[in-house]
């Protein structure tokens, strides 16, 4: 179905721990979590804040990474989805600029309706669970680096599945 044909916009919701709870964790400094004062009481530990699960298949190790996105304009097309089968997929901006979550329920096959559009303002971060559908990293206002804690795995392994969904006619904002 071409774009001309049918578009749908994806409403963008707030960022909240009980509407992303299906898709994963939402990482942030809230006053609600466990917290303790450490280090002689200068800091304060905002304790367990998201499930990472690398340990699907052998040889599986936790990676720390930094990605780079460049930001992108509203109204965008949605082009892909991807999931990781094997892995959670943390990502918490390093700057405090707010991005866009595009998700979907973990299943075999991504269903259009079921795609949700989420606002993580600055000071907050998602973890996605293992095979729930999103869209790559979407940037805002400016350049934004991510720290990004997933699956490292042995060389070959197939932890990505990815679906081109340039002609279903998805926008955010």
């Amino acid at each position: 179905m071409s774009d001309a044909t049918r578009r749908t916009t994806l409403a963008i919701e707030a960022l909240t721990p009980q509407g992303f709870a299906p898709y994963g964790d939402v990482i942030s400094a809230r006053l609600d979590g466990q917290q303790f004062h450490i280090n002689q009481g200068f800091a304060t530990r905002f304790h367990d804040l998201a499930r990472i699960d690398v340990g699907q298949e052998a040889g599986g190790r936790v990676l720390v990474n930094i990605f780079r996105a460049v930001p992108r304009a509203l109204p965008m097309q949605l082009q892909v989805m991807e999931r990781h089968p094997l892995g959670s997929q943390a990502f918490v901006a390093m700057s405090e600029l707010p991005f866009l979550v595009v998700v979907a329920a973990p299943a075999a096959q991504l269903q259009p309706g079921q795609i949700r559009c989420f606002l993580a303002q600055a000071g907050q971060g998602v973890n996605y669970a293992k095979g729930v559908w999103h869209h790559p990293l979407i940037a805002l206002e400016r350049a934004s680096d991510f720290l990004v804690i997933d699956r490292g795995g042995p060389a070959g392994e197939n932890n990505l599945d990815e679906v081109d969904v340039s002609g279903w006619g998805l926008w955010a904002g």
